[in-house]
């Protein structure tokens, strides 16, 4: 044995742990190549000065995904519980990294801090964002903004699929846990469950983009819009968000309706093409989501009437920014923050419900706060019958301990975090409603927060780098559940 043979297996050891997640990496980094081919394409074809940096881009990130599989190729692609949690944090943030290279090289010319912060946002379809003159930018810009979106949407649906319920955290770990699991039921291996996934995503995507487009809005508009409304990301083409479009009723009741399809179970539709028609009504979710909607919009439309407002349109705006809001897509079809004390507080509480699992949805999700209220309603019988035996059901299965320990994990480093993040952008200057709004909506990717700093009329441009660095990890931990990153944070993850 000589002296190197330690370093020797300590190396080997090193390879044959990391190699598999970075192979895996280096294909999700030639599928992020591909995507950024379009706007090349689209700026090739207009002889668009933007042209050269997302060619650079895509030259950069293959040369980096090419010399990965090379290191990596003998690798095999079978992955342990803990590779799993390394890999999805990982992909998120080195994709977030390279898809904000076009922003530094580009016509925006933004700062590594800024270029960040808005690839962030829009992988983790947050919708924040510090442009300013959004308008003036090349269309391939543009395009790009919103296809950020539509593949964190996509990318999304697939983690609370495939990878979360198998790490044990996430909302699908619910249904993935009972012997009536119905997702396998619809699709017999995931590999089927994301391709059905993605035709539906992609159907819906295109039939909002017609919708759009007939609408009136022009084919880029209707483009951009169209993916960021399935992805419940937000992005918009104009620095008025979605208000570029408050004087057509028509436009704002669609978007609603598309930003609702994509804040709900996508498996669900999977089960509503193949077998059950009602397979979305009957889910308690689902249900539940609705009947939270529906009793937001009649209070908050209720409240605008009886300040002298048309019943129309205070109908229309209330509908579509509630929706917005709860769904976590962040557009703004009006500055929501003038219309009074109760709809402030309402939106800032709506703030951190989002949509339901298995959605593009952020924040902490519908079947959480359902739950939660029967475990309350369970401990409230146990105060007055002491030996009683209750039993959770949810979506007539029983709930088991280890999902009610799961969801008062999740809830308690929820609000742990934005807490954290509130008061660490308080300790950088900010002001209480800009901090505490602010760390609310990144955690839970919202996007716009309160205040007249970053509210709906509003952006980020403003924040001191710091700042926007604290809400990069609040959004990246706030998409990937939280938990997935707390536990790389762990000593006992690393001596496993």
């Amino acid at each position: 044995m000589t002296p190197f043979t330690p370093w020797v297996y300590r190396s080997r050891d090193i390879y044959r742990h990391w190699a598999p997640v970075f192979k895996i990496i280096s294909i999700l980094w030639i599928v992020l190549a591909t995507f950024m081919l379009v706007p090349l394409v689209v700026l090739l074809l207009e002889n668009d000065p933007d042209a050269p940096a997302f060619a650079v881009s895509v030259l950069i990130i293959i040369s980096a995904a090419a010399l990965t599989w090379l290191l990596t190729y003998r690798a095999s692609l079978e992955l342990k519980p803990w590779q799993m949690f390394i890999l999805t944090a990982a992909s998120w943030v080195t994709i977030s990294g390279f898809a904000s290279l076009p922003l530094i090289l580009g016509a925006p010319q933004l700062t590594f801090t800024n270029a960040v912060f808005e690839s962030v946002s829009a992988i983790t379809t947050t919708g924040s964002t510090i442009l300013v003159g959004i308008e003036h930018f090349s269309d391939g810009l543009k395009l790009w903004r919103g296809l950020m979106q539509w593949m964190g949407g996509i990318g999304i649906i697939v983690m609370g699929i495939a990878i979360l319920p198998f790490l044990k955290v996430g909302g699908m770990r619910l249904f993935h846990t009972e012997s009536s699991d119905w997702s396998d039921k619809v699709m017999p291996r995931t590999g089927g469950i994301a391709k059905a996934t993605l035709t539906i995503y992609v159907s819906l995507t295109l039939f909002a983009i017609g919708s759009y487009w007939f609408g009136g809005m022009t084919l880029l508009d209707a483009t951009v819009h169209g993916m960021s409304s399935l992805s419940t990301g937000g992005f918009a083409n104009s620095d008025a968000s979605f208000g570029a479009y408050s004087e057509q009723p028509w436009l704002l009741w669609m978007a609603s309706l598309f930003m609702l399809s994509g804040a709900l179970p996508f498996v669900l539709y999977i089960r509503f093409i193949r077998s059950s028609r009602d397979a979305l009504w009957k889910d308690q979710q689902v249900r539940g989501l609705l009947k939270l909607l529906l009793a937001a919009i009649l209070v908050l439309s209720a409240w605008r009437v009886l300040h002298g407002d048309n019943w129309f349109v205070s109908l229309t705006h209330v509908t579509f920014n509630v929706v917005s809001v709860v769904t976590t897509t962040g557009y703004a079809s009006d500055d929501y923050t003038l219309w009074g004390a109760l709809p402030v507080a309402a939106f800032f509480y709506l703030t951190f419900v989002g949509g339901c699992s298995g959605s593009t949805s952020g924040g902490m999700k519908v079947f959480r706060l359902q739950i939660a209220t029967l475990m309350l309603r369970n401990q409230l019988r146990y105060l007055i019958h002491a030996n009683g035996v209750f039993t959770t059901r949810y979506n007539q299965q029983p709930v088991t301990s280890d999902i009610s320990r799961s969801v008062v994990a999740f809830s308690f480093f929820f609000f742990i975090t934005i807490a954290a993040l509130a008061l660490s952008l308080s300790a950088l200057g900010l002001d209480l409603v800009t901090a505490l709004s602010g760390a609310a909506t990144a955690v839970a990717n919202v996007g716009p927060g309160l205040g007249d700093i970053i509210g709906p009329a509003g952006n980020f441009s403003s924040l001191p780098d710091a700042a926007k660095w604290l809400l990069c990890i609040g959004m990246l931990m706030g998409r990937l559940e939280i938990l997935t990153v707390v536990v790389l944070l762990t000593p006992m993850f690393w001596r496993r």
